[in-house]
């Protein structure tokens, strides 16, 4: 989730994408999103099981701001909210 184009970005995992996506553009949910305005799904990955899922987010958690940055913008170089292509 980000704020705007190269703005805050919000890294996590969940089983339910959609709803959780919702739950976010929306305000919904206490905590970072909320305070930064992290409204725009803007990158995705499904894995199959939750432990794989874990790993890979704590991966990019890891990783450099430069490095989330330019692998959202190879799949979504507008940094278009993705969301409506889970309904």
């Amino acid at each position: 989730m980000a704020s705007k184009r190269n703005g805050t970005i919000y890294t996590g995992v969940t089983s339910n994408l959609a709803q959780r996506a919702f739950s976010h553009r929306e305000g919904l949910l206490p905590g970072f999103t909320r305070r930064y305005g992290c409204k725009t799904l803007v990158y995705y990955e499904f894995y199959e099981d939750m432990p794989s899922a874990i790993a890979r987010e704590k991966q990019l958690k890891g990783g450099s701001r430069k490095d989330k940055i330019t692998l959202i913008e190879r799949l979504n170089p507008t940094w278009r909210d993705l969301y409506e292509e889970l309904a």
